[in-house]
């Protein structure tokens, strides 16, 4: 599995610019006027991963397979969004198919691009788009708890398990705070995730800045930063102009042209990384002469799952998962190195797989 990351935010805040650059493409008409994006584009890149180029330089794969992640560019929200203004509606139907929120916040400044308020203020324009969300859940929840009564009056046990949960998300929500800071227990959980309330999506900032801040930010992208961390959330620092400009070079040139900024990588690997980790997700990988490959899982995924996002078939039939940690594979120049110092192990389907794993799977058909 990959996943899929939402990039929202107020319109003219570089929200377009840095989806064209992440995905390479010209798909997202960046424009300077509000609602450019009135269908939500969606873009497939790959994810960067050295260790899978130095796999496949070791087993000689004849080919390279990432593991991909989905980009999806959302219609700019505004104030109002809640109740239908601008493309509210739309707005919200698009958020609740993702599994993250990238939230691009202006913290540039620019007299020729304007700004939807009339002013540069990241840390507000977090909590416009924060409150409006709220606000939609809150307005869903009454909706729900409504339709509940009769089931909940009969005694049905999947019906109360609802209303509770409704209930907790409202009280946090008009407490002023996101469904996001409930701590479910594993019993809920399965219920929880069918709630699909906008607010407990994993959100992380991205401080759009000039290109001379891109390496180190500004006073805008400091106080995200402030507040990425009271809210226990996380951000990273993008010039989306640097990043358009690295789209349309070849490999060598961007390298260089990094070197020149300053920068020690791009920013989509800085965005992956950080996304991989809001979401608690790693990398295993199955190499052969064919193809190496790169897999995404959760973390603690234990090994039939993880042969299942190959097949089905994997998971249902399997027996065990022949294991070598990445390390081992280099240190050892291969699977059959790794084998004759005995560093291959049979794991089976209790064992939780580890970033960097390199698996081969025994199922039966």
């Amino acid at each position: 599995m990959g996943f899929k990351m939402g990039i929202v935010g107020l319109p003219n805040v570089g929200k377009s610019t840095l989806f064209n650059a992440l995905t390479r493409t010209a798909a997202a008409q960046a424009a300077n006027f509000p609602f450019c994006t009135i269908e939500p584009n969606i873009g497939e890149v790959g994810v960067p991963d050295a260790r899978l180029d130095r796999l496949a330089v070791i087993a000689q794969s004849k080919q390279i397979i990432p593991t991909r992640m989905t980009f999806v560019d959302i219609a700019g929200l505004v104030k109002g969004a809640s109740k239908g203004e601008g493309l509210g509606n739309q707005f919200l139907a698009n958020i609740r198919e993702v599994d993250a929120i990238a939230h691009v916040l202006r913290c540039f400044e620019d007299g020729d691009v304007t700004h939807v308020e009339g002013r540069v203020d990241p840390v507000a324009d977090a909590e416009t788009i924060e409150t409006e969300l709220m606000l939609a859940d809150i307005e869903s929840i009454e909706k729900r708890l409504q339709g509940l009564v009769r089931k909940v009056k009969g005694g049905d046990k999947e019906a109360i398990q609802q209303e509770r949960l409704l209930k907790e998300a409202m009280a946090v929500l008009e407490d002023g705070r996101p469904a996001r800071v409930i701590d479910v227990n594993d019993e809920d959980a399965k219920a929880w995730k069918m709630l699909q309330l906008l607010t407990t999506k994993p959100v992380l900032f991205v401080c759009n800045v000039g290109e001379a801040e891109a390496g180190n930010g500004n006073e805008y992208s400091a106080k995200v930063a402030s507040m990425a961390l009271e809210q226990g959330n996380s951000h990273v620092i993008i010039s989306a102009q640097i990043e358009e400009e690295i789209s349309q070079l070849e490999d060598g040139e961007a390298a260089m042209f990094l070197d020149e900024m300053g920068l020690q990588e791009a920013g989509l690997d800085r965005l992956i990384r950080a996304g991989y980790e809001l979401l608690h997700l790693e990398t295993y990988f199955t190499v052969g002469p064919k193809e190496a490959r790169a897999w995404t899982i959760r973390k603690g995924t234990l090994a039939p799952q993880a042969a299942g996002v190959i097949h089905g078939d994997f998971e249902k039939g399997f027996i065990r998962a022949e294991t070598i940690t990445y390390d081992d594979y280099i240190a050892n120049n291969g699977e059959q190195g790794a084998k004759e110092t005995g560093k291959m192990r049979a794991e089976g389907k209790g064992y939780q797989v580890k970033d960097g794993d390199v698996l081969h799977f025994l199922f039966n058909t």
